[in-house]
């Protein structure tokens, strides 16, 4: 079994700067490609960044130059440092995972179970 567990999520106002983690456990082979999403009240969730295995990334337009996406393969954790915050970057913010399971061929996506960011003005 493989839990993701999101932290780092607060009320911070517009111009501040978080912090988000989201740690993998359980009985993982590898992880591939990692990625933030979020979803703002009433809309869609989006692609915020990715970051694969080789440490390429890409970003949303939107958070380009202020959003920084990383990742530590020793502990299973990719992290979404925000600065510059603004108060559209309002959202509930979720961490997606592509990982391979010990004795497991495929790998799977798993999600966590979301932070809420809420940037005041």
């Amino acid at each position: 079994q493989v839990q993701l567990v999101e932290s780092g999520g607060g009320l911070v106002q517009a111009g501040g700067s978080l912090r988000l983690s989201c740690a993998a456990s359980g009985r993982i082979f590898s992880t591939q490609t990692m990625t933030w999403y979020r979803q703002p009240p009433g809309k869609q969730r989006e692609l915020v960044a990715a970051i694969t295995s080789g440490g390429s990334t890409n970003y949303a337009d939107s958070v380009k130059g202020r959003f920084t996406i990383s990742r530590d393969n020793a502990k299973n954790t990719v992290y979404l440092q925000m600065n510059s915050l603004k108060p559209e970057d309002t959202a509930v913010y979720y961490c997606n995972v592509n990982l391979r399971r010990t004795g497991f061929i495929l790998g799977d996506d798993y999600w966590g179970q979301g932070t809420q960011v809420t940037v005041s003005s």
